[in-house]
C-alpha cells in the first residue's frame, strides 16, 4: 500500500507527500526505535541532515504531524527503497508510533530543510546527545565514502582524512544504534552521563580533549540537547573551528508558512529570523545566538 507522490506547492517544491506503508520496527535502546517506511520516490532525494514530517493516517489526536530527522535510507538490489527514521518515546504520537505494525499506513512528507553541508575538511567530528545521533549515520556513511545520497548524487570534493563520532547518553541502556555505524575508518568515542559506559561525564568532555589534541577536528556537526549545542558551539568558535548545529524546535507545517519555528541569527550588525525548516535546521554557530 503506497499512494503517489505528489509535490507540495509554494515554498518547497523539491519536497514530496505520500502516505507510504510500514515495513518494519525495530527497538533500539530503551524508549527508543527505528521506524522504516517504504517510499522509494522520495527516498532518492535526500542529503544528510534533512529531516519529515510524519503524521498518523486516520486520527485526529494528535493533529499537527512532527518533524524526525532522517535516520538513513536503506535499499533493496542496491536502489534506495525507503526511509530509516530512529526516535524515543517523550509525547503522543511517538507513543503511538512504537505500536505501529508492518503495513500500518503512515503520512509523510519532505525531504525538508537544507541538510549538512559536503564535509570537505580534513577531520570531521560529530557530537551528539541523547537521539541526536540520529541524522550522523547518514553523515558518518558520506563522509566515510560508504555511500552517496541526493538526486544527482552529491559528490565529495575530497573525503576527510579522519571521521569521529562522540556520542553521549544519560547511561548505556539509552546507547542507541551504535551497532549500525561503521567500524571502518570511524572513530566512535562514547561518554555516560552516570559512568555506566566508556568515559564518565558529559560528550562535551571528548570534544574538548579532541580540540587539545594532536589531531583536532577542523570541522564539526552536532546534533542534540541545546545546551549540549551551545558548549559545543562556544568551545568551537573558541578555537575557530567551523561549526554546523542542527536546531530541534518544534514546528507544525515543516514548509515555511506558519512561522512557528524561528530562530534569531546575527545579520551583520543587527538580527532577523529564520525559519528552521525552510533556512535550517542546520546553522552555523558563528551565525546563532548562543545566550
Amino acid at each position: 500500500m503506497s499512494e503517489t507522490a505528489h509535490c507540495l506547492p509554494g515554498l518547497m517544491p523539491h519536497a514530496l507527500q505520500q502516505i507510504v506503508p510500514v515495513v518494519e520496527q525495530v527497538q533500539m535502546a530503551r524508549d527508543t526505535y527505528r521506524l522504516r517506511l517504504y517510499c522509494p520516490e522520495i527516498a532518492a532525494k535526500i542529503l544528510p541532515g534533512q529531516f519529515f514530517m510524519i503524521r498518523a493516517v486516520g486520527r485526529n489526536d494528535p493533529l499537527l504531524a512532527r518533524p524526525f530527522a532522517l535516520y538513513d535510507v536503506y535499499e533493496e538490489n542496491g536502489k534506495p527503497a525507503g526511509l530509516d527514521f530512529g526516535y524515543v518515546i517523550v509525547g503522543k504520537l511517538t507513543s503511538l508510533m512504537a505500536t505501529w505494525k508492518a503495513g500500518e499506513p503512515v503520512e509523510i512528507w519532505g525531504p525538508l530543510g537544507n541538510g549538512f553541508p559536503a564535509p570537505d575538511c580534513q577531520h570531521l567530528m560529530c557530537v551528539a546527545g541523547g537521539i541526536g545521533q540520529t541524522p550522523f549515520l547518514a553523515v558518518t556513511r558520506e563522509a566515510l565514502g560508504l555511500k552517496t545520497y541526493g538526486t544527482p548524487a552529491r559528490m565529495l570534493s575530497q573525503k576527510p582524512q579522519a571521521v569521529s563520532l562522540c556520542y553521549g547518553v544519560r547511561s548505556k541502556n539509552y546507547l542507541a544504534g551504535v551497532a549500525d555505524f561503521p567500524t571502518d575508518g570511524l572513530n566512535l568515542q562514547i561518554a555516560t552521563d552516570d559512568g555506566s559506559h566508556a568515559h564518565h561525564g558529559f560528550v562535551t568532555d571528548l570534544l574538548a580533549q579532541a580540540l587539545s589534541s594532536d589531531n583536532p577536528p577542523d570541522c564539526v556537526f552536532t546534533c542534540g540537547p541545546e545546551p549540549m549545542m551551545r558548549i559545543v558551539a562556544e568551545l568551537c568558535l573558541r578555537e575557530g573551528v567551523a561549526c554546523w548545529l542542527s536546531l530541534e524546535t518544534p514546528m507544525a507545517c515543516g514548509v515555511g508558512a506558519c512561522f512557528s519555528c524561528v530562530t534569531r541569527v546575527k545579520e551583520g550588525e543587527d538580527w532577523d529570523y529564520r525559519r528552521t525548516c525552510v533556512e535550517g535546521p542546520i546553522f552555523r554557530a558563528d551565525q546563532l545566538f548562543l545566550d
